[in-house]
């Protein structure tokens, strides 16, 4: 708590000359009156929320595999296999995609080999290659709680819903969903929080065209060395992604005590 407390401390203060400070919004103003940084910060909001979506399509049907579907003893083994992209660092995860999708790459040169395509094609450095890499770095953060809710669900509701003649649409859409929720909340909530705050993919695999906001924030600190700035675009990311978190809370109806901070 103490370092975000600092950030806001900082994002108060206005040069009003050297090594001299007074308090104020005017970083905030400043923030305000130029439309590419609060564009770039609901541009990032927007493509973090479709993250989210997609990593809940992919693993939703993964975790209800492992915990109603798969045999109990080969349960931990899947589970090991989605922790493999954990394995290494952001950055050797995203130079893995490079070598995947470069123009010399690998799909390229596979796409060459059986004559879909006639020369080298660069799949790098667009949105669909940011939101791809994303995906495959925070899906797992998704599977984990809702694997722990679904496992929570006695199989005999699904027989229930079976029995009383509902499709498995219908079982799904009425029984699985609902039982799912705190963990389809907490696995989104952390999902968001982390796509919104990534770093090294969005510029790695998006390059000048990434638009993502935690580019701006590193733009503020180390390039122009501007810490007023960077801290103000710091403290707007996380408020804007709180009122996301809770906005999204407020109509799922869920509490965050029956979601992330459940024990």
């Amino acid at each position: 708590m103490l370092p975000q407390l600092g950030i806001v401390g900082i994002s108060l203060r206005e040069k009003v000359g050297p090594r001299q400070f007074t308090f104020g919004l005017a970083n905030y103003l400043a923030f305000v009156q130029e439309p590419i940084y609060w564009n770039t910060l609901l541009r990032t909001a927007v493509m973090s929320i479709l993250v989210t979506f997609l990593a809940l399509l992919v693993g939703f049907p993964v975790a209800y595999y492992i915990a109603k579907i798969a045999p109990y003893r080969s349960q931990t083994a899947l589970f090991l296999l989605c922790l493999v992209p954990l394995w290494v660092s952001d950055l050797v995860r995203a130079f893995g995609w490079i070598v995947l999708l470069r123009e010399t790459g690998l799909i390229s040169g596979a796409l060459q080999a059986i004559g879909i395509i006639k020369g080298p094609i660069e799949l790098l450095y667009n949105d669909a290659t940011v939101v791809v890499g994303l995906v495959y770095t925070v899906v797992l953060f998704m599977i984990v709680p809702l694997v722990s809710t679904l496992n929570g669900m006695d199989n005999s509701l699904l027989e229930a819903g079976h029995n009383l003649g509902g499709s498995r649409i219908t079982v799904f859409r009425r029984i699985v969903v609902p039982y799912a929720m705190p963990g389809i909340v907490a696995g989104c909530i952390i999902v968001f929080m982390m796509t919104a705050g990534s770093y090294l993919t969005p510029i790695l695999l998006g390059g000048k065209n990434s638009m993502w906001f935690t580019e701006q924030i590193y733009d503020q600190f180390i390039t122009r060395y501007n810490w007023e700035s960077g801290a103000t675009f710091g403290v707007l990311l996380l408020a804007f992604t709180s009122f996301v978190v809770w906005l999204g809370l407020r109509l799922t109806g869920q509490k965050l005590a029956t979601t992330v901070a459940k024990d």
